[in-house]
């Protein structure tokens, strides 16, 4: 397994949609405004299909925009947790190829900070 993508969720990631740069994704060759459906499994085995757009990210090049709020909003998704696309793909006849997602929270046990996932 190997991470393809984490970043940390900021405000806009959460009204909006997730935003994550094209190139760690492998994903230079699409077009802008090209639509797309990505199709993840979390960490309790749920299966989640995000509508994606490939979109203009100023001076930084093209950005992937996932539609995840209903997700955002089903795991308590929060500002400050931190979310992570592997590369651990599942074949599925029905549904393609999947990627697993994961979230993070840093929580405070003990004295010590812990990243620990949100269920």
């Amino acid at each position: 397994m190997a991470t393809l993508f984490s970043k940390f969720v900021n405000e806009i990631d959460m009204t909006r949609s997730l935003s994550i740069p094209t190139s760690p994704m492998g994903l230079k060759h699409f077009e802008e405004n090209q639509l797309m459906d990505m199709h993840v499994q979390d960490d309790c085995g749920q299966l989640w299909m995000f509508s994606c757009s490939i979109q203009k990210n100023g001076d930084a090049g093209c950005a992937l925009c996932v539609d995840w709020l209903e997700f955002v909003r089903h795991k308590d998704v929060r500002i400050g947790d931190e979310v992570i696309f592997i590369e651990d793909i599942v074949k599925d006849e029905a549904m393609g190829a999947r990627i697993k997602i994961q979230v993070k929270r840093k929580i405070r046990l003990f004295g010590q900070d812990i990243w620990a996932p949100v269920k």
